[in-house]
């Protein structure tokens, strides 16, 4: 059987000869014959096959209303060669070569559609220098096995998914998260197959490979969501199931009205119902809803955000109510130092020295600062650690401690911090003092600080009349420390995981359409509950499994403007079936001959031409959707 394309060429081949002929009137009946036939038996063959299967299953397609009027009009013509009537021969290679047509665009969009996903495919990497009984060798990507020791250098591409275990770089992560600005990677880091590793040379360890990269995964669910359905769309395949019988009895209603009511020659009713028949064709509908989800799905993707398929799409134009967790959400999930009082740079000196030794999620955050400022750390001996209450060392041979109060207690406040001290933790700050054997010498506050955009995403969220809640398992104090300082509507303290199911079916049942954020971890079960799921990135496979939309670039900013493309995307899919809907509801009356007695009359031809026009508005309008707005104008 021929391909679209070759079948598309010689319908078309047919259309301008028949065509021609009309035009300069050079009409012989059996050169139209021929022309009808050989559309008929090879261009269009593929529509009767699949007209036959759809009957078969009790299932009248839009396949079958193709066949109906070109057969139709084949059939009748037949017959009018030998009762020298008029002939509609004509129609058949105008039928099928718009509708071939439109499946052509229709096809190449498809193929258009997934550009972006082939060229991210081909920018994998094809091999990697891998560790090999102490030397490095290079292999093929498909041969990486978990726990491979693999050396990426500037300019390679990180070949898997892994944790970084010697050396510096900035890796670009465009490809993964759209994030322009390179990501500095040290030891412990992870790193992604298929970024790009910039300036330094890197040791890893791969802990993901094949299909479990993180780079697959995405790959997977954007070509999973570009072919789901989406509900909408499955109730235009039932209205299309009922649409075939009755566009027949309008066909039949309308050749009985004319021929035996009005008492018009057959000749005319006929044309009237066979206009019938091809102006119902639905060829708009079937494209409405596949071409807008396609090309939607590809910007959304482009963007850093995964819709993991089409009914998220549908539910994300419906939230009034959005719930975040708080740690690793809103918050980085980790202390960060935001105070440090007495003489800065000494105190910060001291206890970054002392804490260098120690591999407490405090220390590590105060070692990060005193790098971050370039202080220099000393050496320190007799390093102790005293359980729940603190650390101590000797520096150029001088006792230094650090920890909470109580490890101070009866020393001179030389510095008068207590009152100071007193309001970081009412700020719900976490406090280290800093002193030697006599006195206190400052303290540094630690505080898991909220993300950078997270005021400005719940300001965004609440613009839109959107509701914000934060659920956490944090103590009242330290959440509503957050929540003043974002912004956020309500709160809920002390929630453990499996309690913050209880908290969105109570919103549910209260009548609130509620979207979930969390990294995709232990709010796995509470993503699921949730009306809409929406996860970050940071939860890596799990994040992706777990969440209808993940957001790659970790940002929650991007969870209105994630919303925001997905209404946009919806709301042209809804435009393009009204599109099509009022295409047929408006023509088939002027196809029936309604306007008859007005002069308006829409004869076989021009109604397929209508119909096809029909099909290329609304490709055109799903194409449009490559123009979506950008991040900073959501």
């Amino acid at each position: 059987m021929l391909n679209l394309k070759n079948r598309f060429i010689i319908s078309a081949i047919c259309f301008v000869c028949t065509f021609g002929a009309m035009v300069l009137k050079l009409e012989n009946k059996y050169i139209m014959l021929l022309l009808a036939t050989i559309v008929m038996f090879i261009s269009a063959l593929p529509f009767f096959k699949s007209a036959y299967y759809a009957l078969r299953r009790h299932n009248a397609n839009m396949d079958v209303l193709v066949v109906l009027g070109t057969s139709t009009a084949y059939v009748y013509s037949l017959y009018s060669i030998f009762l020298g009537m008029n002939t509609y021969f004509e129609c058949i290679p105008f039928i099928v070569t718009f509708v071939l047509l439109g499946e052509l665009i229709e096809n190449k969009m498809k193929v258009s559609s997934n550009t972006a996903i082939n060229n991210l495919m081909d920018l994998e990497a094809n091999d990697a220098r891998v560790m090999v009984d102490g030397k490095y060798q290079i292999k093929p990507v498909k041969d990486i096995k978990v726990g491979n020791i693999i050396q990426v250098k500037p300019g390679e591409k990180i070949a898997v998914d892994g944790i970084v275990v010697d050396g510096n770089s900035m890796v670009d992560e465009a490809i993964i998260t759209g994030e322009s600005v390179p990501v500095n990677k040290k030891q412990g880091d992870k790193v992604i197959g298929s970024t790009i590793n910039q300036n330094g040379s890197l040791i890893y360890r791969a802990t993901k490979v094949g299909d479990e990269t993180l780079f697959s995964k995405i790959i997977q669910t954007v070509k999973k969501a570009q072919s789901s359905k989406i509900p909408i769309q499955k109730l235009v395949n039932k209205i299309s199931a009922i649409f075939v019988p009755i566009i027949l009895i309008l066909a039949i209603v309308t050749y009985l009205f004319w021929f035996v009511l009005m008492g018009k020659s057959n000749d005319t009713s006929l044309m009237f119902a066979i206009s019938v028949i091809i102006i119902a064709c639905p060829c708009a509908l079937g494209i409405a809803t596949p071409t807008a989800l396609f090309i939607g799905m590809e910007k959304i993707a482009q963007e850093g955000i995964l819709v993991r398929n089409g009914e998220a799409l549908e539910k994300a134009t419906k939230v009034d109510t959005v719930v975040f967790d708080k740690t690793g959400t809103l918050t980085l999930g980790k202390p960060q130092v935001t105070d440090i009082l007495g003489e800065k740079e000494y105190v910060l000196s001291i206890a970054a020295s002392l804490e260098d030794n120690s591999s407490h999620i405090l220390a590590k955050a105060i070692v990060e600062k005193a790098h971050e400022l370039g202080i220099h750390l000393s050496k320190v001996t007799d390093f102790k650690e005293i359980s729940g209450i603190g650390i101590s060392g000797k520096i150029a041979r001088k006792t230094f401690y650090l920890g909470n109060g109580k490890l101070d207690s009866g020393k001179k406040d030389k510095l008068k911090l207590k009152d100071q001290i007193k309001q970081l933790k009412q700020a719900a700050k976490t406090v280290v003092i800093v002193s030697d054997k006599n006195s206190y010498l400052g303290c540094i506050a630690l505080k898991d600080v909220p993300k950078k955009d997270a005021r400005e995403a719940i300001h965004k969220l609440k613009e839109n009349k959107i509701n914000t809640i934060m659920l956490t398992g944090d103590n009242e104090y330290a959440a509503n420390s957050v929540a003043k300082e974002l912004g956020i509507n309500k709160v809920y303290t002390d929630v453990l995981p499996n309690e913050k199911l209880k908290v969105i079916d109570k919103l549910k049942q209260e009548g609130a359409k509620v979207v979930f954020v969390g990294d995709g971890i232990n709010d796995a079960p509470a993503l699921i509950e949730a009306d809409l799921g929406i996860s970050m990135s940071s939860g890596s496979d799990i994040a992706i499994e777990s969440g209808d939309i993940v957001l790659m670039r970790n940002n929650v900013l991007d969870v209105m403007y994630a919303l925001n493309l997905c209404k946009k995307v919806f709301r042209r899919i809804k435009l393009n079936l009204i599109l099509a809907f009022i295409y047929n509801v408006c023509s088939i009356p002027i196809a029936a001959g309604v306007f008859y007695f007005w002069g308006l009359v829409l004869n076989p031809q021009i109604a397929s031409v209508a119909m096809t026009c029909s099909s290329i508005s609304v490709l055109i309008s799903s194409f449009s959707l490559i123009k979506l707005k950008s991040r900073k104008s959501i």
